[in-house]
């Protein structure tokens, strides 16, 4: 079955933050929408890329060796195993591309890691 999913219309569903929410899945990825804020935990995933698409504000990536900056429209893909750390100075709208099963914080222990991902 083909469905068109309304992103504005996901992201409208919920106000959590750094709790990514299933809205597709394809090829064993799943993919996510996400609102956050402030600072998360350096992290990186040892076996999966990961792919930031903001949608609205912007977001700062650090990398231990610099930072990308992204704005509505823009994607960076964070290969496996680089270590950085999302950065939102305000709200930000994101979604995530990134294989099931993935960890968001890599792993790291942290009292925002989301063990089951919801499906909305």
């Amino acid at each position: 079955m083909v469905e068109v999913v309304s992103l504005a219309g996901k992201l409208a569903q919920f106000e959590d933050q750094w709790s990514p929410k299933i809205i597709a899945e394809m090829n064993g990825s799943h993919v996510k929408v996400a609102k956050v804020q402030g600072e998360f935990v350096w992290h990186s995933h040892e076996a999966e890329d990961e792919l930031f698409l903001v949608v609205r504000g912007r977001l700062r990536i650090e990398l231990r060796d610099g930072a990308v900056t992204l704005g509505p429209g823009e994607l960076v893909v964070i290969p496996k195993g680089v270590e950085h750390r999302p950065v939102a100075e305000e709200e930000v709208h994101l979604v995530l591309v990134e294989p099931a099963g993935i960890l968001h914080t890599g792993g790291v222990a942290d009292p925002r890691a989301v063990a089951e991902y919801e499906r909305i």
